[in-house]
């Protein structure tokens, strides 16, 4: 199994019992809305290379990323298929939007807040991911450990991104994220996402 204990000391707060067991009592729900993280993944690497024609580095990562997003997309759907749950849309989680709405407006301060916002989330779908496994079944189990690889380097990319395109230390912003995300984390929420929180 890989190893994420960076990851876990990395964000403020483990994913709590309570959401674990609300999601395996619904994963028709958890895998609709794993599927759509997944293509709003790729979706996000492309606005940001489109937005960074110029950088390089951006255009490299961000490509590759994409292309695993998508393929994790379409590895969700073949799991919705033979299980035949069928993909809709559903309600989004407020969870990025509450990191979102507090990204600075300039355009590198934006740049580097999206790229940390970036960095949390896909370290959260990795600590997720781990801490699902050992309770699905064998195949949804072995599915979401292969995950983990991806996902870990995932947020490496985005917080060296991030540590890259600032003019000062990123500390306080990834800090100050953190503390918005872990509250979302341990807070009540009445919806059940892949990355909500307490469920009420």
């Amino acid at each position: 199994m890989t190893d994420i204990s960076h990851i876990q000391a990395f964000l403020l707060c483990e994913t709590p019992d309570a959401w674990v067991q609300a999601a395996v009592k619904d994963l028709r729900i958890i895998l609709i809305d794993h599927a759509t993280n997944e293509m709003k993944a790729a979706q996000s690497a492309m606005t940001l290379i489109s937005k960074n024609p110029h950088k390089l580095d951006i255009l490299n990562k961000m490509s590759r990323l994409a292309r695993e997003e998508l393929l994790h997309f379409e590895q969700v759907l073949k799991i919705l298929k033979n299980r035949k749950i069928a993909y809709q849309s559903i309600k989004a989680s407020p969870y990025a939007l509450t990191m979102v709405r507090h990204a600075r407006k300039g355009q590198q301060e934006s740049l580097v807040d999206t790229l940390i916002i970036g960095a949390i989330i896909e370290a959260r779908s990795c600590e997720r991911f781990h801490k699902l496994a050992p309770h699905l079944d064998e195949e949804l189990s072995k599915f979401y450990l292969s995950l983990l690889k991806s996902e870990a380097r995932h947020y490496q990319d985005y917080l060296a991104l991030a540590e890259q395109y600032s003019s000062e230390p990123i500390a306080t912003r990834v800090d100050a994220f953190l503390q918005l995300e872990q509250a979302a984390i341990l807070g009540p929420d009445p919806l059940l996402r892949f990355h909500s929180g307490v469920p009420v």
